[in-house]
């Protein structure tokens, strides 16, 4: 059986979300954003992102902010969590967390869940589809299956995004943050080999972009 999330109010949720982005703002010297084309209204949102810090959770709640909520699009964010990880620390069911047990027969149970919550518009799941913590300059991300377990089953509209986040240094003595934004499509006309394949190759331009001196 599955753990669900009880979010805190919307208020408390907005407070904490701007204080956590306060925060982000203070470990970068900037941060630059490369939106992608117009984003969908009366619709539910996927939220994907390449994994490689323990920031990332911060990353995408400073581009939900800038994307969608500031845009009047945004209702709620959830974000599945290791089963392990929410016994031990409960609070995270507050902010959005609901929990996830590989191999065990409760796993199709919270790709229902997830697919239920994306049936609401103005809903946000957040995944990191590589399943893992991998170096933000790898060339090639392989993308899990679950999020193909769970498109089928959303009712209604929802739209697919993804963001390669990337960190540089050059000439500052702080990092700056570089977020490269795609739109994937909608569940719609959703393909998953297609959509491993626009992830990959947008990831790879992203990085050829960041290379400031590429090789000739």
């Amino acid at each position: 059986m599955i753990i669900k999330a009880k979010p805190l109010p919307f208020s408390l949720l907005v407070f904490f979300g701007k204080t956590l982005i306060w925060l982000l703002k203070r470990k970068f010297r900037k941060i630059v954003v490369h939106p992608t084309e117009e984003i969908a209204r009366n619709s539910s949102y996927i939220f994907m992102s390449n994994h490689f810090s323990f920031l990332d959770g911060f990353i995408a709640g400073y581009l939900l902010k800038r994307e969608l909520y500031d845009k009047g699009l945004f209702k709620g964010v959830y974000i599945m969590v290791l089963e392990k990880q929410i016994q031990q620390n409960r609070w995270i069911t507050k902010f959005g967390g609901f929990s996830v047990a590989p191999g065990t027969a409760s796993v199709k149970e919270s790709l229902a869940y997830a697919a239920e919550l994306l049936s609401e518009p103005g809903n946000v799941l957040l995944l990191y589809p590589q399943g893992k913590i991998e170096s933000n300059h790898v060339d090639y991300m392989n993308i899990k299956n679950g999020i193909n377990e769970i498109v089928p089953q959303i009712k209604g509209n929802c739209q697919l995004l993804w963001s390669t986040n990337l960190i540089d240094y050059y000439e500052g003595i702080k990092p700056s943050l570089y977020c490269h934004l795609l739109n994937c499509g909608t569940n719609v006309d959703f393909d998953f080999e297609k959509l491993k394949q626009q992830i990959n190759e947008h990831h790879a331009q992203a990085l050829k972009k960041q290379v400031r001196f590429p090789r000739s």
